[in-house]
């Protein structure tokens, strides 16, 4: 069975930073697109930043300069700095896994860390 598994969120003040940790377990063949997304109360889930297998990224406008992505073997990355009440969210990792016996990728979700920034 294929998991995310999401950690690092919590609460903290703004201007703060946190890094958030997603990893990748199960039978997996290899993984393409990388992502993270978040969900504030009352709002749509928004693409937060992504990052292919070749290491390309792409980030939402409202955190470019501040949120970084990255990866290494089964596990992306968000280091957040600078952050804003604003940023207070779920924040839910997805990634496109092809799993053994299967010839296609299908994108799987984690659970959702909870991103707290008092002001």
């Amino acid at each position: 069975q294929v998991q995310l598994v999401e950690s690092g969120g919590g609460l903290v003040h703004s201007g703060g930073s946190l890094r958030l940790s997603c990893a990748a377990s199960g039978r997996i063949v290899s993984i393409g697109t990388m992502a993270w997304h978040r969900q504030a109360p009352g709002k749509q889930r928004e693409l937060v930043a992504a990052i292919t297998s070749g290491a390309m990224t792409n980030y939402a406008d409202s955190v470019k300069g501040r949120f970084t992505i990255s990866r290494a073997q089964n596990t992306v990355y968000l280091q957040m700095i600078n952050l804003k009440p604003e940023d207070t969210a779920v924040y839910y990792c997805n990634a496109d896994l092809r799993t053994s016996g299967s010839f296609r990728s299908v994108g799987y979700w984690g659970q959702g860390t909870q991103v707290t920034v008092s002001s």
